[in-house]
């Protein structure tokens, strides 16, 4: 019997904590996500009640923005070619050029639950950077100056017009990423996808009502090139400052 016992909960502890410990994971950025969101302020009265609405990118779709040329073609998922292990690379800047969004991006500080600093956009760290297998995730607060225009386009036919836009990111050792958004999620509370993803892709969120509305739009994009950029235009000065 005791050796039943043992090996029964040899089992246990090979199969079932992992998937528990896995589960929790998500649970707990899924609640870092609610913790962004009430940062997130927009200043606008509480959505309707949670769905989800994703818009997908139409056949033959062209870009609907223009952006500086890249020098190397990637295949969307795949890690840009001899960039993939870039030491210390992190997002600096992030530019959707039809919504005239221009953020430096910033790493965040003082924990999972600090408020979000304003006029700039910060990224997940626990998730990846451009050019890696898997999600970059960046968010900003729905203000003047930030993401506002996303959620503003989002209110519109559930963001058909932001399907197709081409979004910049700048990194620390001077590359610039392009990417095509895809698909905007509406109303949502999870980080499960962009935690799960294994191809290289971008997500922007920001929020989607006052401070306290969970739900949070999310844009998804997928990469399209990546080449050299000019220094000064990878390395923006931050001015952050405490949101009131």
């Amino acid at each position: 019997m005791a050796r039943l016992m043992s090996a029964l909960l040899g089992q246990l502890q090979s199969r079932v904590l992992p998937a528990l410990l896995t589960a929790a994971g998500i649970t707990l950025v899924a609640a870092g996500l609610m913790n962004l969101g009430q940062a997130a302020d927009a200043g606008v009265p509480s959505p309707a009640p949670a769905t989800q609405s994703v818009t997908q990118t139409p056949a033959g779709s062209s870009p609907s923005a223009t952006a500086a040329p890249a020098t190397a073609s990637i295949a969307p998922g795949s890690p840009s070619p001899g960039q993939s292990t870039a030491a210390g690379r992190v997002a600096t800047r992030v530019v959707v050029p039809a919504l005239a969004i221009d953020l430096p991006i910033v790493a965040p500080t003082g924990g999972p639950n600090a408020y979000p600093l304003c006029n700039v956009a910060m990224f997940i760290q626990e998730l990846k950077q451009p050019g890696e297998p898997g999600a970059t995730y960046v968010y900003a607060h729905a203000r003047t100056g930030m993401f506002l225009p996303l959620l503003d386009a989002s209110k519109v036919n559930n963001g058909a017009s932001l399907v197709g836009m081409l979004v910049q990111v700048y990194t620390s050792d001077d590359r610039l990423f392009l990417y095509e958004i895809t698909q905007v999620r509406r109303h949502q509370l999870t980080l499960a996808d962009p935690m799960a993803a294994t191809d290289s892709q971008l997500w922007l969120q920001t929020s989607e009502g006052p401070k306290g509305t969970p739900e949070k739009l999310q844009v998804v994009a997928r990469p399209l090139s990546d080449g050299p950029a000019d220094p000064a235009q990878a390395h923006p000065t931050p001015k952050p400052i405490v949101c009131g």
